[in-house]
């Protein structure tokens, strides 16, 4: 029997709104306090299951949501719930195979490369429960190798420590491998996130799809996924911008071993805009990184993805296309297409929605988990 905690009353939790999280502030405790990363139940104040969580004190988030039921994530629903989330991914080999709570794993993330998988183990629950998990997972899926990934600074927030190590204590190098039709050199130890950036690979062939023949500006593009995708589907030209060193290297020898003709420059992007002010293109791609990390940030960040926006469309030719997305949660789609139209009638262009954007089935948003919808974009054709 799980131990049972319950919500303060007064101004309503949003986990009594089906929200996954509850904060310490919320929570009544009495007597001795759960230990760290144990399984418990929260109650509402008239004392109806909320359902069972991942405990932690040690973090603002003390309370994550597992299932609606009461039940030890000890048992076989660890496993069942790995299970599940593998089976809606289905036979996809590059991508995500385990997002957090919107699998009900709050904290576990689990990304595959063919024959690797990269595992992040995000809160104190889930770390507490990482050896088992690895085990599932290599009796599951098999893979050659699972790496580790427990390097992102979040876990400091949860009282935990940040280290990178492979599951079988060997090293391992960075392989080849094709990632949406193109060759990479993928660092699953090394490079960025779990090894490169996964949520826009659908995107990266969709955008490709208009680049046949036209003069393509990739920005803020990291390894060159929308670059190297534009160059294979006969772009006429393709220029990559990032202010990654590291990245534009990864980029200019991905297009080599690809034979792929595509330039790349290392800059910052709004520098470069400035600076190339007579430029003209005819399919611009804006794929920035989060700019609203948190609530305080959300103004500024409204001001800079309008004036990217702004510049790309005054660089546009006469039925140009603007790719442009935005990672941050805490700017909604409305938002964004807000200051779209806003940038527009500033650039006095018209424009047309060829389609709406969305994050893909691997990254699958949660109702009532807002933090799970992040990404969001438009496919445009900017008019004269």
């Amino acid at each position: 029997m799980l131990r049972a905690l319950r919500i303060r009353p007064g101004p309503p939790a949003r986990a009594l709104l089906g929200h996954p999280w509850a904060f310490l502030g919320e929570i009544i405790v009495t007597g001795e306090q759960p230990e760290a990363g144990a399984c418990v139940e929260l109650m509402d104040p008239k004392g109806r299951s909320l359902g069972s969580g991942l405990w932690n004190p040690k973090s603002q988030i003390a309370w994550r949501r597992y299932s609606r039921r009461s039940v030890s994530l000890d048992g076989p629903l660890l496993e069942e719930l790995i299970t599940a989330a593998l089976k809606r991914r289905g036979d996809r080999q590059v991508g995500r195979l385990v997002w957090s709570e919107a699998d009900n794993l709050p904290g576990l993330v689990v990304d595959r490369y063919h024959d690797l998988l990269s595992v992040q183990a995000l809160t104190f629950g889930m770390d507490a429960r990482l050896d088992r998990i690895i085990e599932i997972l290599q009796r599951l899926v098999n893979p050659r190798e699972i790496v580790v990934r427990n390097d992102a600074s979040s876990r400091k927030l949860e009282g935990l420590e940040q280290h990178i190590r492979t599951a079988s204590g060997k090293a391992l190098e960075p392989s080849w491998m094709e990632v949406g039709g193109v060759q990479y050199l993928v660092d699953l130890v090394a490079g960025q996130k779990t090894g490169m950036y996964l949520d826009q690979i659908d995107q990266h062939v969709k955008v490709a799809t208009f680049a046949k023949g036209r003069r393509v500006l990739d920005t803020f593009c990291n390894q060159g996924g929308f670059a190297l995708a534009c160059a294979k589907a006969g772009a006429k030209s393709v220029l990559g911008i990032d202010s990654s060193e590291e990245a534009i290297v990864a980029a200019r020898t991905a297009a080599e071993r690809n034979g792929l003709s595509a330039t790349f420059e290392v800059a910052n992007v709004f520098d470069w805009f400035t600076e190339h002010r007579e430029a003209t293109f005819d399919l611009i791609i804006l794929d920035p990184p989060p700019f609203a990390r948190n609530k305080d940030a959300v103004e500024g960040a409204l001001r800079g993805y309008k004036e990217l926006n702004l510049r790309a469309m005054r660089l546009l030719a006469p039925g140009g296309i603007l790719a442009t997305y935005s990672c941050s949660h805490r700017v909604s789609e409305e938002m964004y297409l807000d200051l779209i139209e806003a940038a527009a009638s500033d650039a006095r262009r018209e424009g047309l929605v060829l389609e709406r954007t969305s994050q893909p089935a691997d990254h699958p948003v949660m109702l009532n988990f807002p933090e799970s919808r992040y990404l969001k974009g438009y496919i445009l054709e900017i008019r004269a």
